[in-house]
């Protein structure tokens, strides 16, 4: 994944769940997220602008650990 403060992204299309590590190295759980909402995400050309426009505020989430 090319993004300056996206590192990786992860989905479980039967949990609904996304996960998503920072460049900083922290990983937040995403949930009840729509498949819809992960693929155009893949696709975004910002991931950060994506993100923030998209998941950030519109899903509860969690911290999950650093990977």
């Amino acid at each position: 994944m090319v993004s300056s403060t996206i590192k990786s992204v992860e989905y479980d299309d039967d949990a609904r769940e996304l996960d998503i590590t920072f460049t900083s190295g922290k990983t937040y759980r995403y949930f009840n997220v729509p498949l819809e909402i992960y693929a155009e995400f893949l696709d975004a050309g910002s991931k950060g602008k994506f993100f923030n426009d998209n998941i950030k505020g519109a899903f509860a989430f969690a911290e999950v650990g650093q990977r």
